[in-house]
């Protein structure tokens, strides 16, 4: 890959990942609830999902499942029930009082590894990187030796910052009411995700 196409593709996914979506307010919500060095779990929870992406759009899987409508349309509901229950459920926890560290490091990586997961606009994302940026005359595995640490290092910037705004957030001596607005609209813009993504998924 050329200096001219590395620039392209790292300034690409510095908007990719940085863009608002599911992922962010994930981290930022999860470094309110459970403190910076605990939530960062869940930015390995992300990470993983970030590698396995990669490889699997290397490997073709990607094109394979945005083509075929059957399975992005299964990605899609399963996208959209997954941020609206966890918006309903966040919505409900706000009025309680915030807990650090209530939630198990397990339980912090799958949640994040799942909303990475299911989020249909990941996979475009992945898809649209490889067919614009990688080049079909060069090996491809030689090309992921650039790809993949560049991907892996501007992800992780970017949602440990979600993170560290997250805990700032909870250690903040904010006033309840303050604190209860901030979480409840954390929970609804998983609501508004979840219902975006079933939109999508209507003829």
């Amino acid at each position: 890959m050329s200096w001219e196409g590395w620039s392209v593709f790292a300034l690409f996914w510095v908007v990719f990942v940085t863009s608002p979506g599911p992922n962010a307010v994930n981290c930022i919500q999860t470094g309110m609830s459970a403190g910076f060095l605990r939530a960062l779990w869940g930015v390995l929870g992300i990470l993983t999902q970030a590698l396995l992406f990669l490889t699997l759009s290397a490997a073709g899987v990607t094109a394979l499942l945005i083509h075929s409508p059957t399975g992005f349309l299964i990605a899609k509901i399963l996208g959209a029930g997954f941020l609206l229950w966890l918006g309903i459920r966040n919505w409900r926890a706000a009025s309680r009082p915030l807990a650090m560290a209530h939630a198990a490091s397990g339980s912090i990586y799958t949640r994040a590894f799942l909303i990475a997961t299911i989020n249909p606009k990941s996979v475009a994302g992945y898809l649209a990187a490889f067919s614009q940026f990688v080049m079909p005359n060069v090996p491809i595995w030689s090309q992921m030796r650039v790809i993949v640490p560049t991907a892996l290092c501007i992800t992780a910037a970017s949602y440990i910052t979600y993170t560290a705004l997250g805990a700032l957030l909870g250690r903040a001596a904010l006033g309840a009411v303050a604190n209860l607005w901030v979480r409840r609209v954390l929970a609804v813009c998983f609501l508004v995700y979840g219902v975006a993504l079933g939109a999508t998924a209507l003829p």
